[in-house]
């Protein structure tokens, strides 16, 4: 019988899966300050919901609170890419609805591993 994956690492997949390209048309001269902090804050949050996946108990809560604390810099940094004008509203009501939905599945996740 195969497994079926947890849907936040589909969506997590599917944020990574914009993000990127969305990412090469901000500004050349910040792709290696901002834009790679975007991308380390966002592939870390994937990392952590991995790792906690394997794991249990306070391991996966430790891994837990990390994924929620780089998906607060993707937020971050989201809202300032659409401050400078570097997301279209359009591209950031698209990406934002991701990200909350990442967050309430995540606060779920944790909310179902005991402290």
């Amino acid at each position: 019988m195969a497994t079926q994956e947890m849907v936040i690492f589909t969506r997590s997949f599917d944020f990574l899966s914009w993000l990127l390209p969305a990412t090469n048309n901000f500004p050349r001269a910040h792709r290696h300050s901002f834009t790679q902090r975007l991308l380390d804050a966002a592939f870390d949050l994937r990392e952590y919901l991995e790792e906690a996946n394997h794991r249990s108990g306070p391991a996966r809560r430790e891994r837990l609170d990390r994924a929620d604390e780089a998906l607060e810099r993707v937020r971050v940094y989201i809202r300032l890419a659409l401050r400078w004008k570097w997301l279209t509203g359009g591209q950031y009501q698209h990406v934002a609805g991701m990200i909350t939905e990442i967050g309430r599945l995540l606060g779920g996740w944790k909310r179902s591993v005991r402290p």
